[in-house]
């Protein structure tokens, strides 16, 4: 499986050349370039990212100052002109540090290493629990809902609302947040907004999903373009 990776650099030559050599590495799939550490930040908060090559000198967020706000779970390979910052860089526990101008033999011996480092399998846990506690409204407030009983979940900014078949709960937090705490071979994201319950699909098109046991207020919920080939491929795993 492809690492999933994105660019933040403000420097158009540099990001050109960080393309080109991820196009030439077959465990590596671009899917995100950002010019602005904070238009880098709202995508990490709402879609998965397994590693970001980040330059350090950036306006109003440094590649520093975000590596400290991103996820851990997400790998780090600075990218940068500045030889000062490294220290710092690996104090931070960067994959690496390249130095600009980057050769490709240097770009390759950099992320070879995150073959290397260990997975963490999270929805091949036989003992995940089948529920989630949610925050609610109030101090130390908590619902437990059932795994089994969600048909989707939407973003709402900086909420989430957990749609059941009998009421919805909208809890303080990122759909990123959200997704890891899920199962992947039950749940999936097919669109920015909505992840479905794959048991609770009762059909689909080119376009659209629609959710068995409730009646939607648009009628079915979108496939964006990002996510239509992993959606079709997990409908293809269950076919007959």
């Amino acid at each position: 499986m492809a690492f999933k990776c994105i660019i933040v650099d403000d420097e158009p030559p540099a990001t050109r050349i960080l393309e080109n050599y991820i196009g030439k590495v077959n465990f590596l799939e671009k899917v995100g370039v950002f010019n602005d550490s904070l238009k880098a930040l709202e995508f990490l908060n709402t879609q998965s990212v397994d590693v970001i090559f980040l330059d350090i000198q950036m306006p109003q967020l440094t590649g520093l100052q975000l590596s400290r706000i991103i996820s851990k779970n997400i790998k780090v390979i600075f990218t940068t002109a500045y030889p000062d910052f490294a220290l710092e860089g690996f104090e931070l526990n960067a994959v690496d540090y390249l130095l600009k101008p980057i050769s490709f033999e240097r770009f390759y011996q950099a992320v070879s290493k995150l073959n290397s480092e260990p997975k963490i399998e999270i929805s091949n846990q036989s003992n995940l629990p089948d529920f989630l506690f949610v925050k609610t409204d109030g101090k130390n407030k908590f619902q437990k809902v059932f795994l089994r009983d969600i048909l989707y979940i939407e973003s709402l900014q900086n909420y989430v609302c957990i749609h059941t078949e009998k009421q919805q709960i909208i809890t303080h937090s990122s759909l990123k947040n959200v997704i890891e705490s899920l199962p992947e071979n039950e749940f999936i994201q097919i669109y920015k907004s909505y992840v479905v319950s794959l048991k609770h699909i009762e059909s689909t098109d080119n376009f659209s999903v629609f959710i068995n046991g409730k009646e939607l207020p648009i009628g079915n919920l979108p496939i964006g373009a990002t996510f239509k080939d992993a959606f079709f491929d997990k409908i293809e795993e269950n076919k007959i």
